[in-house]
């Protein structure tokens, strides 16, 4: 008897938990810029930085030592490009990053190079200079701790992040 009241009081719990998604799905709100955007259930509001990530994704991976856009691996910096021409009056900072080998300023200088490649990559194919702005952090921010080459191939890269 007393597990059937315990099932009973579960299903009874779980049941009042319950909300109503209708009521949040499919509501527009005005991003700041003269867009609409529409927030769904299944992902961030548009034109956010949340936005840019799922949609396009952030970042462009360097081979060791190198900081030049390779036009095979380009792909994510042309969606990039698209999402920032969706939404015309969001901004982007280009991080740009190194993996832990060689000294300090060797990375540093390194980050700045690679940003600077991006940069120049995205205001060649017609996004605005003026939207854009560059930064290294050189070996300071991994995005992926560890001394192997699989760590080093993560921490190689250059993150856009949204204003």
């Amino acid at each position: 008897m007393n597990k059937l009241l315990t099932v009973l009081a579960a299903g009874a719990l779980v049941a009042g938990c319950a909300t109503d998604n209708q009521s949040s799905s499919g509501s527009s709100t005005s991003s700041g810029a003269g867009t609409t955007a529409t927030a769904t259930p299944s992902g961030p509001e548009a034109g956010t930085p949340e936005h840019i990530i799922i949609t396009a994704g952030d970042r462009e991976f360097f081979d060791t030592a190198r900081f030049n856009v390779k036009p095979a691996a380009a792909a994510p910096l042309d969606r990039q490009i698209a999402w920032l021409s969706q939404f015309g009056q969001k901004a982007a900072i280009l991080e740009g990053h190194a993996d832990e080998r060689g000294t300090r300023e060797y990375n540093q200088a390194l980050g700045d190079r690679r940003a600077n490649a991006v940069l120049d990559y995205l205001t060649a194919r017609g996004v605005q200079s003026i939207r854009l702005a560059t930064i290294s952090y050189g070996e300071l921010r991994p995005a992926v701790l560890g001394s192997n080459p699989a760590a080093w191939a993560q921490n190689r890269r250059v993150v856009t992040v949204i204003e």
